[in-house]
């Protein structure tokens, strides 16, 4: 009876070994799992030389750990190990053996080393390396090498736990679930609204046509409930020309679901579930806790004025009833108003002036900053005009407290403390504490104004609340900013980490939404004939990949750049360091897609 024919429960210890990482290779073990249970086994054990001393110990490091191993004292092998570069590929044989007083208490493999009988070179490293794994270097460098960076413990971990969230998750959705992995085009055409897309030249016969890759899976996974593929979900390729930031690239990676029949209820609590199932068990101490509370769109503006709030944080946006900063107002300011924050306990000392101007110089970058002024009971005057004794009296302030107070138009006054309650946060380490917190935004506006311009709040797709279904064939815009779309948000530890919403199935309102938001519905056809040909309710979500990785691997640190979980991320300008990508086409390539380029230069 061969392995192949035993279930995992009658598996042998003979048939568990062939079942290990070293399955398949030619190595005994790996470097990281030799312990004192292996003595006087005889190993052959391959990595990369990390360390070296004496032209007789060394140290091999392999993607499961490091193990040291010791050439006899009068062995020709030591000249071997003298010339041999660091990051060389080595094989080792040999008997494992005790290390006794000389144990290494910080390594894994420390209470052993390989006595070495043979030491094979298999491929020798240059001598001048640009740089080496788990040392300081910058990162332009370790982008042009990141086949030499991901060697590293840091990057090593990263991917580990990727590929484990991404499996728990497939196991999760498949057989618990009942949904089917379905794979859709990255050739596609253009997608009226939302971010601008990359296009991809077609070649003859199509010269002076183009594809554009897809922003999401969005118009597919809809046709895919049209066509009764009921339970959908993809780990998703997606492309953006935005530019890369620190949590987003120009190609990036989406945990993408759609469902049928189903209510903005059902997906939440799909997706929740979803995701503590797949949460790594090495992370567990930083899982956050079912159900996850919900918190409206106007809720989280005015309390915390950021539609993304950091729930670690524990200040809240304050009403300024008395009327104590009235004198702030000016005549000719509409809908003014004044608010504060209180940071309790945040100390005195905790804010420099040197932060002051430069949260001041970033507040002022942006249309929605407004004046504010950071008072602290240490200063001797705050406002001409008003007594800083009865502003401390007003809002309960002691030595350890500072008061943010924030005056002008509405909206700017509540994005402005919004953005500083999450400076002065970052300041007082409440946004570097481990652990995760996690929440729902709902009942968001379904339509917003951007530069004038009415625009989706989501996306076109999504459909307004039951009793707001009227409202749409409004003509004042007014009204139609009043409607509340089925969109929600998930957001933890003050990053979203993900969005949704139940879509609009009917044929007409989808094409009267196109209209109202003034997008040309010849591009949506296609998507318009299918949902009059028996579209069922449906809708879905989409999880950013890399963000959340990113969080999982820094134990909930939401700052975390998504380049540390991708394994060939780019650059801010989208340059790939290590292949030098893009580049120029030749003339040949270029006469088969019909097409000249023109540099910036040329331009």
């Amino acid at each position: 009876m061969t392995c192949r024919m035993i279930t995992a429960k009658h598996l042998s210890v003979g048939c568990r070994r062939l079942l290990s990482t070293s399955s398949y290779t030619v190595r005994s073990h790996t470097c990281g799992e030799l312990n004192a249970s292996n003595k006087k086994e005889k190993v052959s054990v391959m990595g990369w030389l990390s360390h070296k001393r004496m032209d007789r110990f060394f140290v091999l490091r392999d993607a499961y750990g490091s193990v040291q191993a010791t050439i006899p004292e009068n062995s020709e092998l030591r000249r071997l190990l003298k010339d041999l570069p660091y990051e060389s590929i080595v094989r080792v044989d040999g008997v494992v053996v005790d290390r006794g007083e000389n144990r290494n208490i910080v390594m894994k493999t420390g209470d052993i080393e390989i006595g070495v009988e043979k030491l094979t070179v298999l491929n020798k490293a240059v001598s001048n390396l640009p740089l080496l794994p788990d040392v300081n270097a910058n990162e332009r460098t370790r982008l042009k090498y990141r086949y030499i960076d991901l060697r590293s413990d840091k990057l090593q971990k990263s991917l580990r736990i990727r590929s484990e969230f991404v499996h728990n998750l497939r196991k999760f959705l498949v057989e618990k679930s009942g949904f089917v992995d379905v794979e859709t085009p990255t050739l596609f055409r253009h997608t009226p609204g939302g971010a601008t897309e990359f296009v991809v030249p077609a070649p003859s016969p199509n010269h002076g046509m183009a594809y554009s890759l897809p922003q999401s899976p969005q118009q597919f996974k809809q046709l895919l409930m049209v066509g009764a593929i009921d339970r959908y979900f993809q780990i998703a390729r997606c492309y953006r020309d935005e530019g890369s930031k620190g949590d987003r690239q120009p190609e990036f990676t989406q945990v993408d679901v759609e469902m049928s029949f189903t209510t903005q209820e059902g997906v939440m609590q799909l997706i929740e579930d979803m995701i503590l199932a797949a949460w790594p068990e090495s992370l567990n101490h930083i899982k956050p806790k079912s159900p996850f509370p919900r918190i409206s769109y106007s809720e989280a503006m005015t309390k915390y004025g950021i539609d993304k709030p950091d729930m670690r944080i524990p200040w809240e946006i304050e009403d300024v009833k008395s009327g104590i900063f009235d004198f702030l107002k000016k005549k000719d300011c509409e809908n003014w108003r004044a608010r504060v924050i209180v940071f309790r306990g945040t100390g005195k000392n905790a804010i420099s002036n040197s932060m002051k101007n430069e949260w001041k110089r970033l507040i002022q970058m942006n249309e929605n900053g407004r004046n504010f002024a950071i008072c602290h009971p240490s200063q001797k005057s705050w406002f001409k005009s008003v007594d800083n004794q009865k502003i401390m009296d007003e809002f309960g302030l002691t030595e350890d407290d500072v008061l943010i107070v924030c005056w002008g138009e509405s909206d700017g006054v509540y994005w402005t403390l919004g953005q500083l309650r999450n400076y002065v946060a970052e300041v007082c380490g409440l946004r570097s504490k481990s652990g995760v917190t996690a929440h729902w935004v709902v009942d968001f506006p379904l339509f917003s104004f951007e530069e004038g311009q009415l625009v989706s709040t989501h996306h076109p797709f999504t459909a307004p609340v039951e009793k707001d279904k009227e409202m749409l064939f409004e003509s004042d815009n007014q009204k139609l900013l009043q409607i509340t779309g089925q969109h929600y948000d998930l957001v933890m530890n003050g990053v979203e980490m993900g969005g949704g919403s139940i879509r609009i199935e009917n044929s007409e309102i989808q094409r009267h939404v196109l209209k109202v938001l003034g997008e040309p519905t010849e591009e949506m056809e296609h998507l318009l004939n299918a949902l009059s040909h028996g579209a069922p309710p449906h809708g879905g979500f989409a999880l950013g990949l890399d963000r959340f990785v990113a969080m999982l691997t820094s134990d909930g640190n939401p700052l975390t750049p998504v380049r540390d979980v991708i394994a060939f991320p780019k650059t801010k300008n989208g340059k790939d360091l290590m292949s030098d990508a893009p580049t120029t086409l030749s003339q040949k390539q270029l006469q088969r897609y019909g097409i000249t380029l023109r540099s910036d230069a040329d331009s």
